[in-house]
């Protein structure tokens, strides 16, 4: 582990550097300055990293502001959840979705899609590995992360519901409905006992994931 402080805020600068180009980039500034992407609150992508560059942003304030070296402390819960929000981001992305059928191959090279699929959660996962003590994290981190995908999908069904769950209002440029911006939140295909499952899938594979991380925190300590 780097307690080095100077390290730190190089690391942390350009990770919130790169965030910020990120982000432009989900609002489609880069195609369009006057047709900016207002659909870039229903992706769990563009969710997850919010939240990591959040964390980010907080944790280079509190490393500007300390005068020597030392472990980063910031909000150790939430940068936990980050780590397997992320991490969820780059697998499904890179496993599933970068080759999917009918997806043209060329958007998986564009800056944004870079960016938030894979350079800056392997940045996100590397800081916590490189700048934060070991065997810190509580045995609940877990289990609170599974309220990050839930309160996702809770997420999506108030705005069903508050658009009266009409499938016909489209995510621009795509045959996606809004409502249903994955297919495994997808009430009209899979209807509720599916959409159930995967939500019940995805909030057990944070937990499980979450306690190898956490056995992997306690294993980093006793080697140390």
């Amino acid at each position: 582990m780097i307690r080095n402080r100077t390290t730190q805020i190089i690391f942390q600068t350009i990770y919130c550097t790169l965030g910020l180009v990120g982000c432009i980039a989900c609002l489609g500034i880069f195609d369009n300055i006057r047709a900016i992407r207002w659909d870039f609150y229903v992706h769990f992508t563009n969710i997850s990293n919010f939240l990591c560059l959040g964390v980010m942003f907080a944790s280079l304030i509190q490393t500007v502001k300390k005068k020597g070296n030392g472990y980063v402390t910031t909000a150790p819960v939430l940068k936990f959840i980050g780590v397997l929000g992320i991490l969820l981001t780059f697998l499904v992305f890179n496993l599933v979705l970068a080759g999917a059928e009918g997806r043209d191959p060329q958007l998986n090279w564009r800056i944004g899609s870079l960016l938030f699929h894979v350079v800056l959660p392997i940045l996100y996962i590397a800081d916590w590995f490189l700048f934060y003590e070991r065997k810190q994290c509580k045995w609940y981190y877990p289990l609170a992360s599974a309220i990050f995908p839930l309160a996702y999908a809770l997420f999506l069904l108030i705005q069903a519901v508050i658009l009266k769950f009409d499938s016909s209002i489209l995510i621009p440029t795509s045959t996606t409905p809004l409502i249903y911006p994955y297919f495994f939140v997808n009430l009209d295909t899979l209807g509720v006992p599916g959409v159930l499952m995967w939500i019940g899938i995805l909030a057990v594979a944070f937990i499980a994931v979450g306690y190898l991380f956490l056995g992997l925190d306690r294993l980093g300590k006793r080697k140390g």
